[in-house]
């Protein structure tokens, strides 16, 4: 097992999709078994794109190096399934099957490690740090810590309905809604794209948006005009859900949302830095334990060209 092929584990199975995560090991320290606390690495992809080969694997080695398990989880995409029911309830059925018992089965194979189930942590890039922000509140057990880096938040600022033209230029004229509409007839709901929003390459070959393919021109699309939320989150559209409170973080905080630290780039033109901001003020206002760095003159999904030695000051104000 290497950063290069790290154990691919099935966690869970429905309608079809097969939703895997990869799991990355640290140097065993000794003969006989023992724990190791377990970190939820979270890929970005605005709900729709990437998957779990599309994180920084210096961040990983990092996280080895400090003799943490690493799981890198796939969920469904959007928006043939919705936020909630998708990639929401695949990272805690994940969580559940961690805390239950199933990582450690896996773990007794592969020599003496076993899973710390007191210390498990979650972070994430972008719409990875809304899903590990997730895991603090409506599940059974949350996780002891939480790191958001420029996380999708905050979802009734007028700022999610803001187009971007900086996208849009970049998208070629002419994309049918018919075409666009295709990503609607993947079936079973894919759990990866080979495009990442991060700037991530997989196998040493960039992996920029191909417009040919319907989900990147169609979660392209969704971003430059403004309409990501509405794409993933039916529900808001729909009068069922409209203020986003089953799915928005800084809805849910409350004085027992875990240790929450928050990394944002000032530049951030996708997912604007008053946002975190936000999400800030309700963790302090909630009286939870938390931080914030922001990161001057960084535009969005940064945090793939980090450099180790950045992140010492995350994880220790995290607390993880």
């Amino acid at each position: 097992m290497s950063l290069e092929s790290p154990l691919t584990v099935l966690y869970k199975e429905v309608d079809g999709s097969k939703i895997t995560t990869d799991l990355y090991l640290p140097s065993v320290i000794s003969a006989s078994p023992q724990k190791y606390p377990v970190v939820i690495d979270i890929h970005g992809g605005a709900f729709m794109l990437g998957h779990s080969r599309m994180v920084s694997l210096p961040q990983i080695d990092d996280c080895l190096e400090r003799g943490w398990i690493v799981l890198v989880p796939n969920h469904r995409l959007c928006p043939g399934v919705n936020l909630l029911e998708g990639p929401m309830q695949d990272i805690r059925d994940l969580l559940s099957w961690v805390y239950d018992g199933h990582l450690d089965s896996i773990l007794k194979e592969q020599g003496p490690y076993r899973a710390d189930l007191e210390n498990v942590a979650a972070f994430g890039t972008s719409s990875g740090g809304t899903l590990a922000l997730a895991l603090g509140w409506n599940v059974p057990k949350p996780v002891k810590a939480i790191l958001s880096l420029y996380g999708a938040v905050h979802f009734t600022d007028p700022l999610w309905t803001k187009a971007l033209p900086h996208i849009a230029a970049k998208l070629p004229p002419n994309l049918s809604e018919s075409f666009l509409n295709r990503i609607y007839d993947q079936r079973p709901i894919p759990t990866d794209s080979s495009v990442s929003l991060e700037g991530q390459t997989e196998s040493g070959v960039s992996k920029g948006p191909d417009f040919s393919r319907p989900r990147d021109a169609f979660a392209f699309t969704q971003i430059a005009s403004g309409t990501v939320l509405s794409a993933i989150y039916p529900d808001s559209r729909t009068n069922i859900d409209p203020e986003f409170k089953e799915v928005d973080p800084v809805q849910n905080v409350s004085s027992s949302f875990p240790p929450t630290y928050i990394v944002h780039g000032q530049a951030d033109t996708m997912v604007p830095i008053e946002l975190s901001r936000e999400l800030l003020k309700r963790l302090q206002d909630s009286g939870v334990k938390c931080g914030m760095t922001e990161v001057p003159n960084e535009e969005h999904t940064f945090a793939a060209m980090m450099k180790v030695g950045f992140g010492d000051l995350v994880v220790a104000e995290a607390g993880l």
